[in-house]
């Protein structure tokens, strides 16, 4: 058994890698609230903020199969300073158009798909950056502490931006975030130490060889791949579901700003509370286990209290059930990953499953934006008074969130009881045996 100060000293340089990270993220948090408030206040459309996440996600789908072979063959260490600096760049433009009364939709859309490019090879980089900083006994630890900080962004956002929103604007938000930026790349610069790590096949191999190698890897091992094509499909629901939320939360009776900083203040709590778990507890003897029950618990919740709830604090309800089992289920799936994919194939794999596993966030928010606005919407307003699903799901505008949500349930719990009964998943239990064993 290490002890406490073993464990530090281990996991020093991944404790200030993740401490500046985080900042930086809760940093982009608050600009990314605070721009999709504006956005709908501008245009009010749910299709319109779909859209900001569409033209982050598509980028970042169609390139990270490519992104891996990068990612494996330069430094990792600079690969994650130029992407955050070029970040901090987009972050300065939109500050300067807003400062300037020039800023429009458009504009983010632009920005947020060269973010977005960016972003493809700064993920795998630093995936791997954390997989050469931790030794493998703490691969648990260290994704419940990554999830940890999630939710503790997410529950910080709606309270702080909402406050600096109300009493310094949202320029001041912006400006925050630029110097979360700054922390983090001087953190990255001056105290991080990133051990070598050789890979000269990587560099004889071209781009696209490495991108071929990548998937060959994920047909080889039909369970990763599998998992991988079950969290495509949960994430199709979860991005119509992001779709649709501020749409509804801001259209409804007894909705609002208010209505929507609570709602994803609850998420955050539900979310650092299961991150508090997935750190304190040991493995568990069946990771896939966990990540089937966690995914078919919230699938089974979220979807259908927010579709038949009236208020706010139903929706924080939902919010709790639909968020406190994910951290557990993302612990477990990146210890998968982190240990059965070779650290110098990780770069490679991680973009294809990158590219694999979130093509539907795009394609979910494109239709949740477009379900809202112009099928369900329309069609609530059609309904006579005394309807069934007036009468369960409530009328106005907002309703026809509440039908996508109620559908996007139905879909979530079928995904999640199909790819219970895949047996190239369930075979990932006898390496988890073989796991625990080696531990």
């Amino acid at each position: 058994m290490k002890t406490s100060n073993q464990t530090f000293r281990d996991l020093q340089d991944f404790l200030i890698l993740w401490l500046t990270q985080s900042f930086s993220s809760f940093g982009s948090a608050l600009t990314s609230f605070t721009l999709v408030i504006w956005s709908y206040q501008q245009e009010g459309s749910a299709l319109t903020t779909a859209l900001l996440s569409v033209s982050s996600y598509a980028p970042y789908v169609l390139m990270s199969i490519f992104a891996g072979a990068l990612s494996d063959r330069w430094d990792k260490k600079r690969t994650m300073f130029v992407s955050d600096s070029f970040a901090a760049l987009c972050t300065l433009v939109v500050l300067v158009l807003l400062k300037t009364g020039n800023l429009r939709i458009g504009h983010l859309y632009v920005l947020n798909a060269l973010n977005g490019l960016m972003n493809t090879v700064q993920g795998p980089a630093s995936t791997v950056a954390v997989s050469l900083l931790v030794p493998k006994e703490h691969y648990q630890r260290v994704s419940g502490l990554q999830s940890f900080s999630n939710a503790l962004v997410t529950v910080l956002t709606p309270v702080v931006a909402s406050a600096m929103l109300m009493f310094f604007g949202p320029d001041a938000v912006i400006l925050f975030d630029l110097v979360t930026c700054a922390v983090a790349l001087i953190a990255l610069a001056f105290f991080v130490r990133l051990p070598k790590q050789d890979e000269p096949e990587t560099e004889k191999e071209s781009v696209l060889a490495a991108a071929r190698s990548g998937l060959k890897y994920l047909r080889q091992h039909r369970g990763i791949l599998d998992l991988i094509m079950f969290l495509a499909c949960i994430n199709l629901t979860a991005s119509m579901y992001s779709a649709a939320l501020p749409a509804m939360l801001l259209s409804r009776q007894n909705g609002g700003e208010a209505a929507v900083g609570l709602v994803n203040t609850f998420t955050g709590l539900a979310t650092l509370a299961g991150s508090i778990l997935v750190s304190l507890r040991s493995a568990p003897k069946s990771r896939v286990r966990v990540i089937c029950n966690s995914l078919l618990f919230s699938m089974s919740t979220e979807d259908f209290l927010l579709a038949f709830g009236r208020s706010t604090p139903m929706w924080c309800i939902a919010a709790v059930l639909g968020w406190i089992r994910i951290p557990v289920m993302n612990a477990n799936m990146n210890a998968l990953f982190r240990y059965y994919i070779p650290i110098e194939m990780q770069g490679r794999v991680y973009s294809a499953r990158n590219t694999l596993q979130f093509f539907t966030i795009p394609v979910g928010y494109l239709l949740g934006g477009v379900l809202v606005d112009r099928v369900f919407e329309p069609f609530m307003m059609t309904l006579p008074p005394g309807s069934m699903l007036i009468r369960l799901l409530g009328a106005g505008k907002g309703s026809g969130a509440a039908l996508l949500f109620l559908i996007l349930g139905m879909l979530g719990v079928l995904v999640c009881l199909v790819f219970r009964c895949d047996s190239h998943i369930w075979a990932l239990e006898q390496a988890g045996d073989s796991e625990s064993s080696r531990m």
